[in-house]
């Protein structure tokens, strides 16, 4: 097996222990899982770098690359929406989720005709914007964290205070995730659209 590959498998491996320190809910744990997802995003972007320079694309990574930024992705949000303080509506992460599973469809249409759907910038512009969402609504969780592991503020605790820039600092840790992730869902729905209405050629054969 060759070093993308490995690479790829190690990333796929690398989820599970991100979901169990991001459900751990905790200060510390909440750091861990975004170390791990910065590394598991790390290893997306240097598989593929390692196969193209060495020429060594292979039937496995073509199957296993795509999957296991599919497992990662979801996994990250899935585990959001169990996250009250996050805000994260469950709507917006089936959307995400959807979507991935069209164009696994339609590029398996594509694959019993031997052809091969390759990501186009819409869908690689896709993936960096759900990476750099999830590691912003890490940092905040892990923000929101800090200060009930040592000052015990909870953010309901926050919102009551009268002090100005308390108010201010409870306002937009609530909405950033939110926001956050309505733009990578709008980006994610752009992208699925895209990829449909561009092969959809494949779709019209044998209606």
């Amino acid at each position: 097996m060759n070093l993308a590959n490995k690479l790829t498998i190690t990333r796929i491996c690398l989820v599970p222990l991100f979901i169990v320190f991001t459900e751990l809910h905790t200060f510390w744990f909440s750091i861990f899982a975004l170390a791990v997802f910065c590394i598991a995003s790390l290893t997306d972007m240097l598989d593929g770098q390692i196969a193209r320079r060495n020429n060594i694309i292979t039937p496995l990574g073509i199957f296993l690359d795509p999957l296991a930024d599919k497992l990662l992705i979801s996994a990250a949000f899935i585990c959001f929406i169990d996250v009250e303080v996050l805000c994260i509506p469950a709507w917006m992460v089936i959307a995400i989720i959807s979507r991935e599973f069209m164009i696994t469809g339609l590029r398996s249409i594509a694959a019993s005709k031997n052809i091969i759907i390759p990501a186009d910038k819409a869908g690689k512009f896709k993936t960096t914007s759900q990476i750099v969402v999830i590691i912003l609504v890490l940092m905040v969780l892990i923000i929101h964290e800090y200060f009930m592991k040592y000052y015990g503020i909870t953010p309901q605790l926050i919102a009551t205070f009268d002090n100005g820039s308390y108010s201010t600092l409870a306002s937009v840790m609530h909405r950033i995730p939110y926001w956050a992730t309505l733009a990578a869902t709008a980006m994610t729905i752009y992208s699925g659209v895209h990829y449909m209405w561009k092969h959809r050629g494949l779709l019209q054969e044998n209606a």
